[in-house]
Formats: C-alpha cells, sequence, structure tokens
C-alpha cells in the first residue's frame, strides 16, 4: 500500500512509519494539514492517516477540502480527541474509521488493511476452492457441480471468506468488509447467516469447508 500520513508528533510518526516499512508499505508524511492536503489532491493513496489537532488547518478542514475537490481516498483518523461526538463529526465529516490515541500498531494496520480492501478492484471473475466454485460476474455458487442458491448478504460472506482460504477471518473483519460496520453491534446476524450459508455449501457433501475457530473466528478450507 501507498499511504499518506498527516501527523504533527513527531514521536507518533516515527512509529507509525517504521512500523508501515516493516511490513511492506510505501509512507509519505506530512507534519501540518495545509502540506497534508496539498499532499491528498496531488498524488493517489490507497489509504490516509489524518490527526485531527494539525498546524496551519485542523484535520477536519483538511478532510472537508480533498473530500470536496473529488478525492475519495479512504481516511482513517488518528486523533487523541476520544469523546463520541469527536468520532461522530469525524465520520459525518467523510472519514471511513476514527481510531484515538494511544493505539497499538497492529490494530492500526488491520484497520488500513480492510479500508484498502475495501477500494481494491476484483482482479477475478471466478473463484475456486477444491469443487466450490463462485461466478463474480453471473452471482452463481456451485459444488461439486450442484448450483447452490445464496441470498446476496450470503453470497458477499462467501466471496469474503473464499478471498482468505484457510485463514482466521475475525467477526469484526466481517462486520466491517460484509456488513460495513465500523464497531461492533452486539448482534447475532454473524451467526445467522454463517449458520445459513453452512446449510447450504456443506450439509450433503463428503466433509464440511466452513470451520468455526472458537474465540476467533471462522475459516475456510477445502479439506
Amino acid at each position: 500500500m501507498n499511504i499518506l500520513l498527516v501527523e504533527d508528533e513527531p514521536t507518533v510518526a516515527r512509529l507509525i512509519q517504521k512500523g508501515l516499512s516493516e511490513s511492506g508499505h510505501s509512507c509519505e508524511h506530512a507534519d501540518n494539514g495545509k502540506d497534508g492536503l496539498s499532499f491528498a489532491t496531488s498524488k493517489q493513496y490507497d489509504v490516509i492517516i489524518l490527526d485531527r489537532m494539525l498546524p496551519h488547518m485542523d484535520g477536519i478542514e483538511v478532510l472537508n477540502s480533498y473530500r470536496s475537490q473529488g478525492v475519495i481516498t479512504p481516511t482513517l483518523i488518528l486523533s487523541a480527541k476520544n469523546k463520541v461526538e469527536d468520532k461522530v463529526k469525524g465520520l459525518r465529516a467523510g472519514a471511513e474509521d476514527y481510531l484515538t490515541k494511544p493505539f497499538a500498531f497492529e490494530e492500526l494496520l488491520a484497520r488500513i488493511e480492510i479500508l484498502a480492501s475495501r477500494n481494491a478492484p476484483l482482479s477475478n471473475t471466478n473463484l475456486t476452492l477444491g469443487e466450490l466454485d463462485l461466478d463474480l460476474i453471473n452471482r452463481k455458487v456451485t459444488r461439486e457441480g450442484k448450483v447452490i442458491d445464496l441470498q446476496s448478504k450470503e453470497f458477499k460472506l462467501l466471496e469474503y471468506l473464499m478471498h482468505n482460504p484457510g485463514k482466521i477471518v475475525t467477526r469484526t473483519m466481517l462486520l466491517e468488509k460484509v456488513w460495513e460496520y465500523n464497531f461492533d453491534p452486539q448482534t447475532n446476524v454473524i451467526d445467522v447467516h454463517i449458520s445459513r450459508l453452512r446449510n447450504k455449501i456443506d450439509k450433503g457433501f463428503d466433509y464440511p469447508m466452513i470451520e468455526t475457530i472458537r474465540g476467533a473466528g471462522y475459516m475456510i478450507n477445502n479439506r
């Protein structure tokens, strides 16, 4: 990923830049709002990490300005302002996510990777795992040649799982990617849809493909 970091605290900026570099990502840094706006409107980025309290221009001003100029780059606000009204203001200004300081770098990385993946185009029109095939163009799912009828959310849920075969997919990841929630609404919607999906994908076949990883999430495997 190519990331723009707009952050005026040198220690925080160094921590983020170092972590992103070690994770294989490139990061450009602006230490004030004016330069941050200039970078955001003149270059292409996968994600923008934006502080709220900045010299020259407040982070909300920067966000409003580049959104008004047609910049749709996914934006995560990173701020010490942790009141609900501060978060709501940032999200309503056009940010896709809001993380408060102090923060764990691992959480920041996970959040920006999710934002970037939402914006990334799908490179394949078919996903295949063993005898399970998902046709993204015709919205058709088959296993061992048998057509499986899925509802819209079930299809999207299976698509996300098949993009991550053999990997644990957490509830948070599913809520953000499939239901587009940036918080946990304490709902059993995932459990209900996973149960329905299992009944359609696994029932009547030799082995189950969707596995529950207790305390962690779900995983789809060929065996």
